[in-house]
């Protein structure tokens, strides 16, 4: 086993070095491990160029197997702590904005609720690698259930326009087609937003004018306040901007075609904390 984790290592970081570093032994260390399982194997794994190594075909090959394998054993021994103790940890990645406007402000009531727990979270947008990644589970948006992966739909996605309360009152009324006519400001997770609401307003799509486009929502929402553009957004993520004032809605909400999800692969389905999790976050939905 000193010899996979220590091949897994370098293959990962394609460095002896770092590898070195990660699993607190010295580089020499790891290079004698790394040329003992090759020697086992009859296998050449690494390329070595001066100080420099680097995974040949086959090394990437077995390494991509070996990171499954080794994610399934850590997997199986957090369960095994977890129960013993009956507490344990969850690490959930979630959309960063979600995160930070819904999720957080919430979790103090799942703590209540479950002490000993601890969920760790990670900002991510795009896709979770549930194999290579230490991730146990996920929040994220998609338009239905992912293949090999338990998901459990939690909300679908309502959008909104959102306008600065400087432009939502330089007119008395707002038609469909003079939001149309604004600077529409876009995420870039999401490109397809406005041409769902163009559609939906039954609006000529050539008439569009895309603005910029954001990575994150927050960056999107911050913009519109700016007065720079309009957004279109999810409604779950500007209820509070909307309810006080800072931003303004001069049009109905509409579904998109996604949904949230919480996302986790079959082997974590009875991982303590994500069970805890996983009833906390359906009540609160």
């Amino acid at each position: 086993m000193s010899l996979l984790l220590a091949f897994e290592a370098a293959a990962r970081h394609e460095s002896y070095t770092r590898a070195a570093a990660e699993l607190s032994l010295t580089q020499s260390a790891v290079s004698r491990q790394v040329q003992a399982l090759e020697q086992q194997l009859g296998l050449t794994l690494f390329r070595r160029e001066g100080r420099q190594v680097q995974l040949t075909d086959v090394g990437r090959l077995y390494q991509r197997e070996m990171s499954e394998a080794l994610g399934r054993i850590r997997s199986a021994t957090l369960q095994a702590m977890a129960y013993q103790s009956g507490s344990g940890t969850l690490r959930l990645a979630t959309l960063p904005t979600f995160g930070s406007k819904w999720l957080l402000p919430r979790l103090h009531a799942f703590y209540k609720t479950h002490p000993g727990m601890l969920v760790h979270i990670n900002s991510r947008i795009e896709a979770i690698d549930f194999e290579t990644s230490g991730i146990d589970a996920s929040i994220g948006v998609a338009t239905g259930d992912l293949p090999g992966l338990i998901c459990h739909r939690l909300h679908a996605e309502q959008l909104v326009v959102i306008v600065s309360p400087e432009v939502a009152a330089s007119r008395s009324q707002w038609s469909a087609a003079d939001l149309g006519e604004q600077m529409l400001l876009n995420v870039a997770n999401n490109p397809n937003a406005w041409g769902e609401w163009f559609s939906h307003q039954r609006l000529p799509h050539k008439a569009m004018r895309l603005g910029p486009s954001f990575e994150l929502t927050s960056h999107l929402i911050q913009a519109v306040r700016a007065g720079i553009g309009i957004g279109l957004v999810p409604r779950i993520l500007v209820e509070e901007e909307l309810a006080n004032g800072e931003l303004s809605s001069p049009a109905q909400p509409f579904a998109s075609q996604r949904s949230y999800y919480l996302i986790y692969p079959p082997r974590n389905e009875a991982l303590p904390s994500l069970r805890a999790f996983r009833g906390w976050l359906l009540e609160q939905i």
